[in-house]
């Protein structure tokens, strides 16, 4: 793991992915019922597999993105 960006590492990616995945699922056995709770354990099935997807893009863009930025935050 790297001091600079946790999120480079795969596993800190998972886990963020697995922990709103089984905060969704909990919410969805312990309250809803019927239809709602299958579309609700759906999504945290989908949170699960493209949350550290989207994380992983976001390391990457933010790599490539090492270019020079002037005082305002702006590429040149």
């Amino acid at each position: 793991m790297t001091d600079d960006n946790p999120l480079a590492d795969a596993r800190v990616r998972r886990l963020i992915g697995l922990s709103g995945a089984a905060v969704l699922a909990a919410v969805a056995i312990l309250f809803l019922e019927g239809s709602l709770r299958w579309i609700v354990l759906g999504v945290a099935a989908l949170d699960a597999i493209v949350t550290p997807y989207i994380l992983k893009q976001a390391v990457e863009n933010d790599d490539e993105s090492e270019e020079e930025v002037d005082e305002y935050g702006f590429s040149r």
